[in-house]
C-alpha cells in the first residue's frame, strides 16, 4: 500500500516538471533575438572631394584677365576696327604670353613716339651735336656724323633705363622660365610718370588706349620717314617743302 501511494505521488510530480525540450527551444529562440539584433556595421560615410579655391588675382592697374576677352581683356580695341590681330600674333597665348606681347608693344611705340620727333628736331633745329646749328643732313645720316664722346653718353643712358626696365617688369634668369615678365607688373608700368595715372578703371584704360593708338601710329610714321628719307635723300619738312 505505501508503495503504491509512493509510486502514485512519483507519477503526479513527473506531470508538473518542465520538458527536457524546453531549453532547446529556447536557445534557438535566443539565437534568432541574437540573429536580428546584431550589430548593422556601419556604413563609411563618402568624403566629398575638396573644391578647390579659386585662386585670387589682384588686379593691374584695374585690370583682371578674362579669358573670355581678346588679349584677356588688356585695353587697346577701338572702333572702327575694334581687336585687330589679323597675323594672330595672340591666337593660343597665355596671359604671360600676351603680356609679353603688349610690354613690346608698348616700349616700341614709345620709342617710335620720340623717333618721330627726333626726326623733325635732328634735321630742322639747332642742337647741341651741331653746335646749335642747324644741320640739313638727313636723319638716317646723322648717326655716322655723331662724334663718339657725344654718342657714348646717350649710349649709357639707353643701357641703364633698360637694365632698369628689365629689373622692374622681367624674371631675373634662373629664378623662372626666360622672357616671363613678373606676376604683379602690369606691361609697360615701370613707375614713370605716377603723378598722372589715372585713379578709376575707366580713365585709366582711356588714357592706356590712347597711348597705344598714338604708339602704333608713331611706328608706321617713323618707318615711312626712314623709307622716304632712304627714296629721295631728302628731309621730312624739306621733302613737305619747308
Amino acid at each position: 500500500m505505501k508503495l503504491a501511494i509512493l509510486s502514485a505521488a512519483i507519477a503526479g510530480a513527473s506531470a508538473f516538471a518542465p520538458s527536457a525540450t524546453a531549453p532547446q527551444l529556447t536557445a534557438l529562440r535566443m539565437s534568432e533575438v541574437e540573429e536580428v539584433a546584431a550589430p548593422v556595421a556601419a556604413v563609411e560615410e563618402v568624403a566629398e572631394p575638396a573644391m578647390p579655391e579659386a585662386e585670387l588675382v589682384t588686379p593691374l592697374n584695374y585690370w583682371v584677365p578674362d579669358e573670355s576677352a581678346p588679349c584677356f581683356g588688356l585695353p587697346g580695341a577701338v572702333a572702327p576696327l575694334g581687336f585687330f590681330d589679323p597675323l594672330g600674333f595672340s591666337k593660343g597665348k597665355d596671359v604671360d604670353g600676351v603680356k609679353r606681347l603688349r610690354e613690346a608693344e608698348v616700349m616700341h611705340g614709345r620709342v617710335a613716339m620720340m623717333a618721330t620727333i627726333g626726326y623733325l628736331i635732328g634735321e630742322s633745329t639747332p642742337t647741341i651735336t651741331y653746335g646749335m646749328d642747324v644741320h640739313h643732313t638727313i636723319a638716317n645720316n646723322q648717326i655716322p656724323e655723331v662724334p663718339g664722346t657725344v654718342l657714348f653718353p646717350f649710349f649709357l643712358a639707353i643701357n641703364i633705363a633698360e637694365a632698369t626696365r628689365a629689373a622692374t617688369g622681367w624674371v631675373e634668369p634662373g629664378l623662372g622660365p626666360l622672357f616671363t615678365l613678373r606676376k604683379t607688373y602690369y606691361p609697360g608700368d615701370i613707375g614713370f610718370g605716377a603723378g598722372f595715372k589715372p585713379t578709376n578703371a575707366k580713365d585709366f584704360n582711356t588714357m592706356q588706349t590712347k597711348e597705344l593708338q598714338n604708339g602704333r601710329l608713331a611706328m608706321l610714321a617713323a618707318a615711312g620717314m626712314c623709307v622716304q628719307e632712304q627714296i629721295n635723300g631728302k628731309g621730312i619738312l624739306e621733302n613737305l617743302g619747308f
